[in-house]
């Protein structure tokens, strides 16, 4: 009797919910849409076009003629929120973002042959994946090109770009290994009873992190056959701006497509000194180095740089961080010399103002690094078990023969127009090899979803790069969205810009009574009116956690009322942001006297 009452409901709820699919115009019903169309009741082969477009078609029709609350019709390109409406004023009063969308734009249909392709991606990194598969899910031909040159040692990897192999994926892991190791230390503090001989084994951390890499790669590849992405493994190069040549493992194939769009990303520097190739590893190698790292000098004090050396030192081992001239360039430089001094407390020592001069191997294999004081002259050596380079990173574009499609570059990237266009109109470029744009991987997914949707989805919603939440994941972690406080001085002056800052003490630092000293976060402000939020910054635990909320606040016009009128949840670090109440102008002490009042 039950059963027979289940099948029933069941029959019920999925006709009523498949009945619905093609009458409603919602962001939730557009995604129950697009999963029906692509369900095996209703499955297509990447090439049968003319069954495509009949369904949508037919959607479309079905879409066009549903009314409106306000009785007019329903706009095609709208639907599921894709190339919608950009909202009004009222609905955003801090944040114009009607430069973000044109006039509706018309779908690009199929070609009729001409091209083997409707879409070449070039790159399966980020970015380039996601443009990929968005791009099949509108109707598109597509094929995404994807060739990682080793690195001087040998290291390489397979799909899924640097994210996935040799970025944060890899680094959040070891950093969270290292992580666990001070918790493990900071566990007898709480009652249990711990082993003073544990220590980290490197070569069992490596292979972890490496399975589960080659399962990403394999789940990424799974991914693609079942979308009907084409996947080929060749170094891809322009003939002209709608073809290309593909160098494979044992042959060429020659590639023509109506669109291009370039996501290449980058790849680590090496500095121009005797050894840096030779002797020196970036990281690209570190998260599948063969041996224990040992004595290593990190030279570059970026994000890169710094993240390494605060794992690497978790670890047990003794990295020394060289700065050439300031620590976390393009962040708030207050945060980013807290981040220093923070390091700086935990043991990594900074060599301040000073550049390599050579690397050299010696009888033992230790490397022996040659360095020069930029400010003092001075000069001094010192012996290392491993050199890091973390000194930035080059756009792939040398072998793109970009000059035969006619395609411009600035230096090492490529400069796009606000829909990601080169100045060849069929060639797009995605990622972190775009000029002036943040190098980070949910830009680079957001961006190449949204451009192939203008492509082939009808819409008209253009990449916002403003206001872009980010994390640097050294030990005590530093996150931050909006504008530093140099930049919002710069931009509004500083008789118009208010900082409220603050120390705070995490809970959990109590009991193993860890170092307080630079938890501290700050909110940069408008200094007058309704005191809108230019820029919100945090260093302290799970730092990435605590900002992600925040940084949808700030995009949608948080003010400093709203935030000092939030109820905090307490215990938690991130309420410290809703007892901001000092200024930097008042002179006052940002210190607290208790944690409940």
């Amino acid at each position: 009797m039950s059963l027979t009452l289940w099948n029933s409901r069941f029959s019920v709820t999925f006709v009523r919910q498949y009945a619905t699919i093609f009458t409603s115009g919602s962001v939730a019903t557009s995604s129950l849409q697009n999963k029906f169309t692509n369900s095996s009741i209703l499955s297509f082969h990447n090439n049968d076009k003319q069954r495509q477009r009949t369904l949508f078609t037919m959607q479309n029709n079905r879409q066009s003629k549903a009314p409106t609350t306000s009785g007019a019709t329903t706009d095609t390109a709208n639907i599921g929120g894709i190339g919608a409406a950009p909202p009004s004023a009222s609905q955003h009063s801090y944040c114009n973002k009607q430069t973000l969308y044109d006039h509706p734009q018309v779908r690009q249909q199929s070609s009729t042959g001409s091209y083997d392709y409707d879409l070449v991606v070039i790159g399966g990194g980020s970015a380039g994946l996601a443009c990929a598969k968005e791009a099949v899910q509108n109707g598109a031909r597509v094929a995404c090109l994807d060739y990682v040159k080793p690195t001087p040692i040998g290291t390489k990897w397979g799909i899924g770009g640097t994210c996935v192999n040799v970025g944060c994926i890899p680094k959040k892991l070891m950093h969270q290994a290292s992580l666990l190791g001070e918790a493990v230390h900071e566990a007898a503090a709480y009652g249990w009873n711990v082993d003073d001989k544990i220590k980290p084994d490197w070569s069992k951390l490596v292979t972890s992190v490496q399975n589960h890499i080659k399962s990403v790669n394999w789940v990424t590849r799974v991914d693609l056959r079942d979308k009907k992405v084409e996947y080929i493994n060749g170094l891809g190069s322009f003939v002209d701006p709608h073809t290309m040549v593909a160098k494979l493992k044992t042959n060429e194939r020659t590639i023509t497509a109506e669109n291009f769009v370039i996501a290449v990303g980058g790849r680590p520097r090496y500095p121009d000194i005797p050894g840096a190739v030779e002797y020196g590893i970036t990281s690209d190698d570190l998260f599948s180095l063969d041996h224990e790292p040992g004595k290593t000098l990190v030279v570059g004090a970026g994000y890169i740089g710094l993240e390494c050396a605060g794992f690497l030192k978790g670890l047990g081992y003794e990295p020394t961080v060289m700065v050439r001239s300031i620590v976390l360039r393009g962040f708030d430089q207050q945060m980013a010399e807290l981040v220093a001094s923070s390091m700086d407390e935990r043991g990594i020592p900074f060599l301040r103002k000073t550049v390599p001069l050579s690397v050299e191997k010696k009888d033992d294999g230790k490397l022996l690094v040659k360095y020069k004081n930029t400010e003092t002259g001075e000069e001094g050596e010192d012996t290392y078990d491993t050199v890091l380079w973390a000194v930035g990173r080059k756009g792939l574009v040398e072998d793109l023969n970009l000059s035969n499609a006619g395609v411009n570059t600035v230096k090492d990237k490529i400069q796009v127009d606000t829909k990601e266009t080169t100045n060849v109109p069929n060639i797009y470029a995605v990622g972190d090899i775009i000029y002036g744009k943040p190098e980070l991987t949910p830009v680079a997914v957001l961006a190449g979803r949204l451009l192939a949707r203008r492509l082939y989805g009808g819409s008209n919603q253009r990449m916002d790069y403003s206001d872009v939440a980010t994390t640097v994941f050294t030990p005590l972690e530093y996150a931050c969205v909006g504008l530093s406080e140099e930049d919002a001085v710069k931009q509004y002056g500083a008789d118009n810009v208010e900082v409220f800052h603050g120390y705070y003490k995490p809970t959990e630092f109590f009991i193993p009574q860890k170092s307080v000293r630079y938890c501290y976060l700050k909110a940069v402000a408008e200094r007058s009116g309704d005191q809108r939020v230019y820029g919100l910054h945090y260093l302290g635990p799970v730092a990435g956690e605590v900002i992600q909320g925040f940084a949808a606040a700030l995009k949608s016009g948080l003010t400093i009322n709203t935030l000092i009128n939030t109820v905090g949840i307490h215990p938690t670090t991130a309420e410290e942001f809703t007892r901001l109440s000092i200024t930097k102008r008042s002179g006052l002490d940002p210190t607290p006297a208790s944690c409940c009042s």
